[in-house]
């Protein structure tokens, strides 16, 4: 089962290097990700969410392929593959697979101005390697799908890593 770990970030920029912490922990095989967001609300007061994958263009690409094959079979493979590529991007645009993004605007709205957020959905991760990478950037929970007392050894380490990342 997937977990969902939502955390906020005092500036705009600190989910985008947490983002890029994951990608380094995934190639490590220490944590598997199954979608990964991360939300920035500007000093306008706007929301923008960064997706971690874009599905029009893989959906394209499979349409593309699917539909050259059919169109093949009706000796026409340049049109079936522009139908295909064009569904299949059509398809991937209005699919949302992972975190619902409605949910993350939600979510989201309670941050302040000049903020950020990263919201990611874990298959599974080794916690003993990727807790102490988190808590090097600090932040506040915002929602956990993670054990109570999970979610309260986390919501430490962040509170604990933010006092060593901005020492008085």
């Amino acid at each position: 089962m997937s977990e969902l770990i939502a955390v906020a970030y005092p500036d705009e920029f600190r989910a985008g290097e947490v983002r890029a912490t994951f990608a380094r922990l995934q190639h490590e095989y220490f944590a598997d990700l199954d979608d990964l967001v991360v939300v920035t609300k500007g000093q306008d007061g706007k929301l923008k969410l960064h997706q971690s994958r874009n599905l029009a263009g893989a959906e394209a690409v499979w349409g593309g392929i699917w539909g050259g094959l059919i169109g093949m079979l009706f000796l026409m493979p340049v049109a079936g593959a522009a139908v295909g590529a064009a569904s299949g991007a059509l398809i991937g645009r209005h699919t949302d697979l992972g975190i619902d993004d409605k949910f993350v605007k939600q979510l989201s709205e309670k941050l302040t101005p000049g903020t950020s957020a990263l919201f990611v959905l874990l298959r599974s991760f080794t916690a003993d390697r990727v807790t102490p990478e988190l808590a090097k950037f600090g932040g506040t929970i915002l929602r956990t799908s993670l054990s109570v007392d999970a979610e309260t050894k986390l919501q430490a380490a962040l509170t604990e890593g933010a006092k060593v990342a901005t020492p008085a």
